[in-house]
């Protein structure tokens, strides 16, 4: 019979193997999916796995679609790291985009292109006030930050919907809940010509080598962990508590916004009830893939958006329903959960 016994210590093989199990387990649960639905199993993962990486435009719309999915993972490995479980990032992306879209639809054909940089700011310090607010209710009246920051995700919903269904509403819009598109000069600048890759893809990159500088290079990158992994050994060694969780709510809401900034002042160019889409909840999953290391959290970022874009291909391709790509998030969430266990546990093959 085979059996669970605990190692002597954690695995480092496992710790990077067991993605790449979890991955390919996903795959195998995804053929049979396909299978179960009537669809050809091989069609399927060529939606999946090939068709967003077979072009450069796919390419690039793979580019896109990461770049929000890093940013927020990056911010969700230090709060992680610190032991503070913000679940809310999704609505620090939402109100980081309404305080971008507040400022661009300012903007007009005399702006000069600067607005950018204040676009961006703006949307960093909304997503920093909405996570201050769970930050806050921690720390004064240690209220749960997963409920909360939770609860606050739909708060900033309905203050987007608020806004475009109202105030911001669109004269010219044919009565449809939007703003009025954005002015050239507040959109952000696109890398290439014909692709929507956009600035933010250098951003994102700048922001993978700014974290993993914090988090392994600098005293108050070790207080952080010290403080998630020991919280004792961090009193002890005079670290405070308070300020990681102020700092880890911070990051997390400084680069959610940043990224709800760049969404709608780049792709979307506007405020729409379409913005919230979950890259705050499918980068939870991309953090943990990435096994909260801003290096690896870059392969699983590309790993996720290709989800995202097989997702869309299978409804117009396969027929298959919106939800297929949540289906593939939650197989490969459970799949390294139950692989995660190798890491502290081994096998062993016992005779009866």
């Amino acid at each position: 019979m085979l059996k669970l016994e605990p190692r002597p210590q954690a695995s480092q093989v496992w710790s990077i193997a067991s993605p790449l199990l979890a991955l390919a387990i996903t795959v195998v649960l995804g053929t049979l999916l396909f299978v179960a639905l009537g669809k050809d199993p091989v069609q399927g993962l060529r939606v999946f796995f090939w068709e967003p990486v077979s072009s450069g435009y796919r390419l690039g719309e793979l580019m896109v679609k990461a770049t929000p999915l890093l940013l927020i993972a990056l911010g969700l490995a230090v709060c992680f790291r610190s032991n503070v479980w913000n679940i809310g990032a999704e609505g620090q992306f939402v109100i980081g985009a309404v305080f971008a879209g507040g400022v661009a639809l300012l903007a007009g054909k005399d702006t000069s292109r600067w607005i950018v940089l204040a676009i961006l700011l703006a949307g960093v310090v909304g997503g920093m006030v909405w996570a201050s607010i769970t930050a806050l209710l921690r720390d004064r009246f240690n209220a749960n930050e997963i409920l909360v920051s939770l609860m606050l995700v739909y708060v900033a919903v309905q203050v987007l919907n608020y806004l475009v269904y109202g105030p911001w509403k669109d004269p010219m819009g044919f009565n449809f809940p939007q703003t009025q598109r954005f002015d050239a000069t507040a959109q952000v600048p696109r890398l290439f010509e014909g692709l929507r890759v956009h600035l933010g893809l250098l951003l994102g990159l700048g922001a993978v080598v700014a974290v993993w500088a914090f988090l392994f290079r600098t005293r108050a990158g070790f207080a952080q962990q010290v403080g998630g992994l020991a919280p004792a050994a961090a009193r002890y060694a005079g670290f405070s508590s308070r300020t990681a969780l102020w700092v880890a709510m911070g990051v997390t809401g400084a680069l959610a916004g940043l990224a709800g900034a760049l969404e709608v002042a780049g792709p979307v160019g506007q405020l729409t009830p379409h913005v919230p889409v979950g890259y705050g909840f499918a980068a939870i999953i991309v953090a943990f893939v990435g096994r909260l290391h801003p290096v690896g959290i870059v392969g699983s970022a590309l790993l996720m958006s290709m989800f995202y874009i097989g997702g869309e291909l299978a409804q117009s391709r396969l027929g298959l329903p919106k939800s297929i790509t949540g289906v593939f998030q939650g197989l490969l969430l459970f799949a390294l959960l139950a692989c995660d266990t190798l890491i502290h546990y081994r096998l062993h093959w016992r005779r009866g």
